[in-house]
């Protein structure tokens, strides 16, 4: 069947080449030529390879009708690319991360940071009831990318006055009706007509929900013969009807539902055109991004197999001078004001908080970029539509249009598991505007070996001070070494056991306020409640004849401050970035069993910096240290070192080469250098070591650095999942003698 539908396509277009001397108009000494480009998904990229056949057979395009991806390329060339051009531009795209919308890490806010690494899937739940998003992906990404690609013309409204005239087409959502768009935002209209239903969210233009043009016409020739154009050059990629085996996904039944009308369509559209090219990628599909330079290819050869038509559609043109390649955009812009429309709930201090803009302002197009990933990644707008209107300085007004998103409540999932806190699921219930327009509520509950849980509650004022409050419960039990609970219990001589059961339990809150330093550094403070208790039921008995040893069961009250910068592009496989953080806790009084209690204040600081060496080969090196300063009569919040791969609280720190919960001292210093190697996508090899000197009053020993007590190598492998990361790493201690294995799965909470 597919030999046949080849030879009938083949015949098709033999008809049409045949027939094209005769449909061009007699004695006419310039032909006008237009160029219809059908819909196709990935299929679509072989529309580059045809455009570079057509310019070296020397045709001038005179008017461009597209749908889907061919609307995204057709508009690109319109806007005065050239094929090489669009070639060269399409192979640096990153199509996963355009297309998922993924936001790069820098971009987001800490708090937003803070929960990517925490929930696999999120739902609607407005109500408590669970309903799934309009699509995978609002298209926030591509319409970033696009507007900056046509930021040259930006100013025009009227497609045909382009340089090349343009029109696409989409689809009304509402009642199925096929909407021509020939005026407006350029970014706007090619958005709406990429929208496929599922994959990228509505576009909304003009009060009309449109989606996918190809739904309705996915071969817009009768729109381009409207416009009277002389001869048309037509480029099909669609799909054709699928086999059975082949229809593996939801995407795929959808395509194929949209297919039945298109190919019974298209028998009439290729008699309609002069010069039909069908490009052989069959082996291809709609999300084959990955095979993107062999689909252009695909279609440079099927156009070059209809070379002399073109010669001679080009003979019949007048001569007239080439496009000139359209000039790299300047990356810094000079942005006046932010003009915002569409906002009720959330104020415009809110957004420009967001959007990490203060005007007047220089910013790079790259970070303007970011601001605005990051204000479509809350979840709070179901459309961020934004244009740059130039005046005769170059300074740009940036004129911002949103819809606020309807849904105000997620429902949150994550797995996670660790050596320390062992298995756990992860339930999470998100309410947005809780008490007024700005704020956020969440509750994490996480569910397993060890029941815990987490609420923060947050009002985000953007640049402005930010206010929050946070309470958590975290549990864990597990044997440790009798030496390290000696400072607990002054003596450990005499016990008949090297290791007790140790449950170790705190209970967290924190009322806190933050805002952001020169765009990038977080500055907070607060005070905070702690209960910390942690006992063992392996030696002792308490005061109330019980079989137990209560190290602590203390309520402790501070005074905390922090500070933040982090650019990682990845938490748990950096390429590169750099973070810094530091914090300090004044402990000024206690109501519990810790009698001995003088006011104390820890510190903290870590600074971390990844860089790719090579293409695959990043290093990773972090250096930290933490201190106390005052009375040393509480121990409970001694600096705990060992294991990896659990969530820290308190100062319980990872340590390769050893167990979690095996080093402990008021004072430590540690630094670590990982070599990581993705030797395929998302799959990671890695090399580290680390080493570490930990004790009471370290800094106080003439020794302090030149010993090194404490080290670790090993060598780890790490999955990207969509769990989170599954990381397995060995490494071994040479003063222990002996190795730990590590196992971690899925997100860290």
């Amino acid at each position: 069947m597919k030999h046949i539908l080849c030879t009938f396509f083949i015949f098709l277009t033999t008809l049409g080449f045949s027939q094209i001397e005769d449909s061009l108009p007699p004695n006419k000494k310039d032909v006008s030529v237009g160029l219809v480009l059908s819909g196709g998904g990935a299929r679509g990229l072989a529309h580059i390879g045809v455009l570079k056949a057509i310019e070296q057979a020397g045709v001038k395009i005179d008017y461009i009708a597209g749908t889907s991806t061919g609307a995204i390329v057709g508009a690109l060339y319109a806007s005065g690319y050239t094929a090489s051009q669009l070639d060269l531009m399409f192979k640096q795209v990153d199509f996963s991360t355009l297309i998922q919308d993924q936001v790069p890490r820098r971009a987001k806010t800490f708090n937003e940071k803070d929960e990517s690494i925490k929930y696999a899937l999120t739902l609607p739940f407005d109500g408590f009831e669970i309903s799934f998003p309009t699509g995978l992906s609002n298209g926030q990404n591509i319409y970033n990318l696009f507007s900056k690609l046509t930021s040259h013309v930006n100013h025009l409204t009227d497609f045909s006055k382009l340089p090349i005239p343009f029109l696409c087409v989409a689809t009304n959502a509402e009642n199925g009706e096929m909407v021509l768009l020939e005026n407006g935002y350029l970014p706007r209209a090619v958005s709406a007509s990429g929208a496929l239903p599922t994959l990228f969210n509505p576009v909304v233009i003009n009060d009309m929900i449109l989606i996918d043009g190809g739904i309705v016409n996915n071969y817009p020739i009768k729109e381009l013969k409207a416009k009277g154009v002389d001869v048309i050059i037509g480029v099909d990629v669609q799909d054709g009807i699928k086999k059975k085996k082949d229809l593996t996904s939801a995407l795929d039944i959808v395509l194929q539902v949209n297919n039945y009308a298109s190919v019974k369509q298209m028998q009439t559209k290729i008699k309609d055109t002069d010069v039909f090219i069908k490009p052989n990628i069959e082996e291809f599909s709609v999300v084959s991004f990955d095979d993107a330079n062999r689909i252009v290819q695909a279609g440079f050869e099927a156009a070059n197999q209809v070379t002399q038509k073109l010669e001679r559609i080009a003979q019949q043109q007048t001569p007239r001078a080439a496009l000139k390649p359209v000039p790299h955009s300047k990356e810094d812009l000079y942005i006046k004001q932010v003009v915002i429309e569409g906002n009720q709930q959330y104020t415009a201090a809110y957004i420009l908080g967001k959007l990490k803009l203060k005007t007047p302002a220089i910013v790079s197009y790259s970070s303007f970029v970011e601001g605005v990933n990051n204000l479509s990644a809350t979840g709070n707008f179901d459309d961020i539509d934004y244009r740059f209107v130039k005046d005769q300085f170059n300074h740009y007004t940036v004129s911002f249009k949103v819809i606020e998103s309807k849904s105000k409540m997620v429902l949150r999932l994550g797995a996670h598991y660790d050596p320390l806190f062992d298995t756990g699921v992860l339930l999470n219930v998100t309410r947005k505007q809780f008490l007024t327009n700005n704020d956020i509520a969440s509750l994490d509950v996480i569910v397993g070996d060890n029941l815990r849980y987490n609420f923060n509650y947050y009002i985000d004022k953007g640049f402005y001070w930010s206010l929050g409050f946070n309470s958590s419960y975290d549990f864990f039990d597990k044997n440790v070494s009798t030496d390290f609970v000696a400072n607990d219990l002054n003596n450990t001589s005499g016990f008949p056991v090297n290791k007790i059961d140790f449950q170790y339990s705190d209970f967290t809150n924190q009322l806190y306020g933050e805002t952001l330093f020169n765009r990038v550094f977080l500055l907070g403070a607060g005070v905070e409640h702690k209960f910390l208790r942690y006992i063992s039921e392996t030696i002792g008995t308490d005061v109330d004849n019980v079989p137990r040893t209560i190290f602590d069961a203390t309520n402790y009250y501070s005074a905390f401050g922090y500070i933040k910068y982090d650019t990682y592009d990845n938490i748990f496989f950096p390429k590169k970035g750099v973070v810094f953080q530091a914090d300090t806790h004044l402990y000024l009084f206690s109501q519990g069993s810790n009698s001995n209690f003088e006011p104390f204040t820890i510190l903290k600081a870590k600074v971390g910096y990844a860089q790719t060496i090579f293409k695959k080969l990043t290093s990773v090196f972090t250096a930290e240290t933490g201190f106390k300063i005052g009375s040393s009569s509480t121990t409970s919040l001694d600096f705990m070192l060992g294991g990896y791969g659990f969530k820290q609280v308190n100062n319980i720190l990872p340590f390769y080469g050893y167990e979690a919960l095996s080093l402990r001292g008021d004072t430590y210093l540690k630094s670590s250098i990982t070599l990581d190697y993705e030797i395929i996508k998302n799959h990671h090899l890695s090399l580290f070591t680390n080493i570490a000197n930990v004790d009471d009053a370290l800094f106080q020993k003439d020794d302090w650095l030149k010993a090194i007590p404490y080290t670790g190598v090993g060598v780890g492998y790490g999955l990207n999942t969509f769990l989170g990361p599954l990381e397995l790493k060995y490494a071994y201690s040479k003063e222990r003698e002996v190795g730990e294995l590590y196992v971690r799965l899925g997100f860290k909470f």
